[in-house]
């Protein structure tokens, strides 16, 4: 296998971190609004907790990203 070749399918198996980030934040959201519309009065109490999880899993998807630009950039 040539190194190019290499780097390309090394890139794309960094970049699906990206949709499991995608998954996450969906999750994260639909439970928070879940959650939310069953009590209300608890929704303001829980946002600071939605975006801790949402910064993190955003976080999640963006370190994948910056491992795929490396492997295509660096090496």
């Amino acid at each position: 296998m040539e190194l190019e070749a290499a780097k390309m399918i090394g890139a794309g198996i960094a970049v699906l971190s990206l949709a499991g980030a995608g998954i996450a934040i969906g999750n994260i959201f639909s439970s928070y609004l879940t959650g939310a519309m069953r009590n209300p009065s608890a929704a303001q109490k829980q946002f600071p907790n939605l975006l801790l999880g949402f910064a993190l899993a955003e976080a999640t998807g963006l370190f994948g990203l910056v491992v795929a630009l490396i492997i295509l950039f660096a090496f």
